[in-house]
């Protein structure tokens, strides 16, 4: 049970993280280059997606998609959670990706999942945040093993 605990308060501060940035449109400028825009590192997954803005596959309704440059996205949708992880299951098991079931947590308006499978040899991220006013954020990003 703890372990389940801390893995949620994980998951929870790493949505907000991610969703602070989100919010605040704030990245990374290289020392001594002010002007310079970061340098961007496309994910390597290589799932096809009908929203071009995106390197992952996103929910139909998708809005202000957010790529981090470093293999990480956001985006708003108006989804439930049950739905939104249904939408990745058929998304990634569908292409032969495997559920960490082990990983899946769910609580509160809140979940993460993982799946493996990505010719990266990294594991796929997704977690969500319910933001309390019928809608919710998704958070993707490519992770080490």
């Amino acid at each position: 049970m703890k372990q389940h605990r801390m893995r949620l308060f994980v998951a929870v501060l790493v949505l907000g993280s991610i969703s602070c940035q989100a919010l605040s449109g704030v990245r990374d400028v290289p020392q001594g280059n002010e002007n310079s825009s970061p340098e961007v590192t496309e994910p390597s997954s290589s799932l096809d997606d009908s929203n071009a803005s995106s390197p992952y596959p996103v929910t139909e309704d998708a809005r202000e998609i957010t790529d981090f440059g470093d293999g990480s996205i956001l985006y708003y949708t108006n989804m439930s959670l049950e739905e939104v992880m249904d939408f990745y299951r058929d998304a990634y098991t569908s292409r032969g990706y495997t559920e960490r079931e082990l990983l899946t947590v769910v609580s509160d308006g809140v979940f993460s999942m993982v799946f493996d499978g990505d010719p990266s040899g990294k594991a796929v991220v997704i977690q969500s945040v319910d933001l309390g006013d019928g809608s919710r954020t998704v958070a993707i990003r490519l992770e080490a093993q």
